[in-house]
C-alpha cells in the first residue's frame, strides 16, 4: 500500500492507496496483536473437504483492524 500510495505513474491509484497506508501504517502494532492472538487455537471450520464458507471466511481474517482498513477499498 506504501508503494502504490508513493508511485507517481498513475495519480488515481496513488490517491486511492494514500490512506491505506496512512491507516496500516498508524494501527501496525494493533493489527500485529490480532494476527498473534489469533495463533495456536483450534479451529472449527465445519469439515475438511467441504468446509463451511462463512467459518473459513472469519478464521482466515483474524484481524478485525486490518479487515477494515482492507474492506474500505471496496
Amino acid at each position: 500500500a506504501q508503494e502504490l500510495a508513493k508511485q507517481t505513474d498513475d495519480a488515481a491509484l496513488a490517491e486511492t492507496f494514500a490512506p491505506v497506508a496512512e491507516a496500516l501504517a498508524d494501527n501496525i502494532e494493533t493489527i500485529s496483536q490480532e494476527l498473534v492472538d489469533a495463533q495456536g487455537h483450534p479451529v472449527d471450520i465445519g469439515g475438511y473437504y467441504r468446509p463451511d464458507a462463512a467459518k473459513v471466511a472469519t478464521v482466515m481474517r483474524p484481524s478485525k483492524t486490518f479487515n477494515s482498513v482492507i474492506d474500505s477499498l471496496a
